[in-house]
């Protein structure tokens, strides 16, 4: 390639697409292509899309728009657009938006070459199933990645797809059935990764509690959790994305046994009410929830529990909300994420009857909420006064004055922080470093505190 032409990469939704995107330019790295982080600098974007919910297909529409302004107001020469929004809307996002030269779907990554050029097709073929190309794609260790996350961590993505029937979700039909790495990939990823400096390690997939059933693996994310704690330069392991009744004793005996596994849970409940539950087709109830949970905490002393509810889903009614509001007070939860539902074509839930008036839902996600705010901020109060290991960051987004990091309680992205301000003089702590600091305040979601 004798003129090298600068890519840049828009990722938008979950880490699991940024893994995708950390792929993509990979491949075109090794290619010798250069990749820029200033969009207007770009002859080629690539817009990695989300399409799980209304919101996020906004979201994504509106950076295709935006980046298609710089062919008038910068270098731009090509747009490529990738990943979720493709699979679900190729055909019409080549229609409505002409300024789109190639579209390429989530099992496509490795085409990504084929698109940068002029010459490259402008659509790859739409399969049968209007969604996978026949070979599902799924990532190894001996694939370029190039990352975009801060240097000390990494998001190491276990799995692809997904084989539960969950009534709100597309995913099946967007990334295609379950499918794990093997153990010794993820592995020989996490010790090449180790050796370039990264200390935490962030393992993720649609579902990481099914790690390994479809290679016959006993306690496969037990097991795997366990040999990755032993690889040296392994400081900080987290996993995100548990289903709720598949948590086993092994896994929480690991956790509990092993001091850099991080006694902390991602496991994305949807609801309490046992109606609300079955109409979802979603396993379990409150009171299976409840001793779950009681059982994970006597387990796991001091474990950190993050948890999501859908809050409008059809036939939801103000009694289903009510016990929602109820089961969150009793458990109280560190951590909670709220959605309002959306009402997602192809979904099984588009074909339900009893919808949920769009305000009803938004008052109740609110009053969610609120009553969570209280809890969390009850929660970060009892470690005032405590000292706990926090990984650096750097400088806060909420004021150069201050320093940021997290405990390993605070997955990155979707949890608070706590904010530093004060350093004893002569320290030359660095971003990635952990330090000890002593909690002096606390708010709803971030603490305060200072390096000792």
């Amino acid at each position: 390639m004798t003129d090298k032409k600068k890519v840049g990469m828009v990722s938008l939704g979950c880490p699991k697409n940024l893994v995708d995107s950390e792929v993509m330019m990979g491949l075109l790295a090794r290619q010798g292509y250069e990749m820029t982080a200033d969009s207007s600098a770009a002859d080629v974007l690539v817009v990695n899309t989300c399409g799980f919910i209304d919101s996020a297909r906004q979201e994504s529409v509106d950076t295709i728009l935006e980046m298609a302004q710089l062919k008038q107001t910068g270098n731009l020469k090509r747009l490529i657009v990738a990943g979720c929004l493709v699979e679900r809307y190729r055909e019409e996002l080549q229609r409505e938006i002409p300024e789109i030269d190639a579209c390429i779907g989530v099992n496509q990554l490795k085409e990504i070459e084929s698109l940068i050029e002029p010459n490259g097709h402008r659509v790859l073929p739409v399969y049968s199933d209007g969604a996978a190309a026949p070979e599902l794609f799924l990532y190894d260790e001996t694939t370029p990645r190039l990352r975009a996350t801060a240097p000390y961590t990494a998001y190491v993505k276990m799995a692809e797809g997904c084989d539960h029937t969950c009534a709100f979700c597309i995913i099946p039909k967007l990334r295609g059935v379950f499918r794990s790495r093997s153990p010794e990939s993820i592995l020989r990823e996490v010790e090449m990764l180790a050796a370039q400096g990264v200390k935490e390690f962030v393992l993720i997939s649609q579902d990481t509690t099914n790690y390994g059933t479809d290679l016959a693996l006993k306690n496969g994310l037990a097991r795997l959790v366990d040999s990755i704690a032993a690889v040296g330069g392994v400081e900080w392991v987290r996993f995100l994305y548990c289903y709720p009744t598949a948590i086993t004793n092994e896994l929480l005996d690991v956790m509990a046994s092993r001091a850099n596994v991080c006694n902390y849970f991602d496991i994305p409940l949807q609801h309490a009410s046992r109606r609300v539950l079955g109409r979802m087709r979603r396993g379990g109830n409150r009171e299976a929830y409840e001793q779950m949970i009681e059982r994970i905490r006597e387990r796991v002393p001091d474990v950190a529990i993050r948890t999501t509810f859908i809050v409008g889903f059809p036939g939801e009614r103000e009694e289903d909300f009510d016990e929602l509001l109820d089961f969150v007070r009793a458990v109280k939860f560190d951590r909670v994420g709220v959605f309002t539902y959306s009402d997602e074509e192809y979904s099984a839930a588009f074909e339900l009857d009893a919808k949920v008036d769009h305000s009803i839902a938004k008052d109740r996600e609110q009053r969610l909420m609120k009553e969570q705010a209280r809890i969390s901020f009850c929660r970060n109060r009892r470690l005032i006064g405590k000292q706990v290991k926090v990984l650096l960051e750097g400088k806060s987004k909420e004021s150069d004055l201050l320093l940021e990091g997290r405990m390993e309680s605070q997955a990155p992205e979707i949890d608070g922080s706590v904010l530093i301000n004060d350093v004893p003089d002569g320290s030359n702590a660095r971003p990635g470093d952990f330090v000890t600091v002593e909690i002096t305040d606390a708010h709803d979601y971030d603490l305060i505190g200072r390096v000792v």
